[in-house]
């Protein structure tokens, strides 16, 4: 399958639209919300004046640009959040069919090999998930809430691509993002390459570690929303991909925090949301999972 910069500039264009209305959603759900056709309906306004904005004012980056970061009327500064979730969605819409095209033999058997509706498949899943990262992420820093909705959502995708992968594709194992170590590090036994019991491992080793750590720390570690959302990942990632992703989302959100703390954003005592490190945690591991693995056991000479 070939892209010219044609159709990559028209996937980018579609990703900004979508980081657009992904802004109106996340900044229109209330807390302890629901997601409904009222939440998203209802034009444009600024949320800080109440001006309904002209249609030229609601061009994704370009008008936040123009507009020098302010409201027309008001002139009060609008969030950065929305240029940051238009462009990491247009980003989105390129890269995720890079990804599956450049590495189809990872996702894709060779009797579909020269069939471009699996790329298109697959890529249409995970730029599906993708789009709910960003908006669990924005909704998640404003309001250190993670919707159920999202959750659930996340996990009907999952489900979708296991039934996609094990009975259209009919791959002989489930599809890591850390390639060929996802079976160096499996027992040997076809018995583990069962998709449903491959996720349903996935699902409690992320349920055991995130139920232990927000009862043991009473919540004040982190929340039942991160909880469900783990469980949600574990239907999307294999259980070899989820414990790398839940060492990076620990390694990033410390790392945040302690720039936080240095900056004097946040004290010791200050909750940090976990969201957005779990979602950056699955996307590291979505583009990256194969490299880290392979720098990991070359660094260390642990298989040669």
């Amino acid at each position: 399958m070939f892209m010219g910069l044609i159709e990559y500039v028209f996937l980018f264009f579609i990703g900004l639209a979508v980081g657009s209305f992904l802004n109106v959603i996340s900044l229109r759900y209330k807390e302890n919300g629901v997601f409904s056709f009222k939440t998203i309906s209802g034009r444009s306004h600024c949320i800080k004046c109440g001006k309904v904005l002209k249609w030229y004012e609601l061009a994704p980056i370009v008008s936040f640009i123009i507009q020098k970061g302010k409201c027309r009327s008001c002139k009060n500064p609008i969030s950065f959040q929305y240029p940051i979730v238009e462009l990491l969605s247009g980003l989105a819409f390129i890269f995720v069919p890079i990804y599956f095209i450049n590495h189809k033999l990872l996702f894709v058997p060779q009797i579909f090999y020269n069939n471009d509706w699996s790329v298109i498949a697959l890529s249409l899943i995970w730029l599906f998930i993708f789009t709910l990262f960003l908006l669990l992420s924005a909704i998640d820093f404003r309001l250190m809430i993670i919707p159920d909705g999202i959750n659930i959502l996340l996990g009907i995708a999952g489900v979708v691509n296991i039934i996609l992968q094990g009975y259209i594709l009919k791959l002989k194992y489930p599809s890591s993002f850390i390639g060929y170590y996802a079976q160096l590090l499996s027992p040997a036994s076809n018995f583990w390459n069962n998709f449903w019991l491959n996720h349903l491992i996935s699902v409690s080793i992320g349920a055991i570690f995130f139920g232990a750590i927000i009862i043991l720390s009473k919540e004040r570690a982190m929340g039942w929303g991160d909880f469900k959302l783990i469980v949600a990942l574990g239907l999307i990632f294999t259980w070899q991909d989820i414990i790398i992703l839940i060492m990076l989302s620990f390694i990033i959100g410390s790392f945040v925090s302690i720039i936080l703390m240095i900056g004097k954003e946040k004290g010791m005592k200050d909750f940090v949301p976990f969201g957005p490190f779990i979602a950056i945690g699955s996307v590291v591991v979505f583009f990256f999972g194969l490299q880290l693995v392979n720098t990991y056991f070359n660094l260390f000479n642990i298989i040669y």
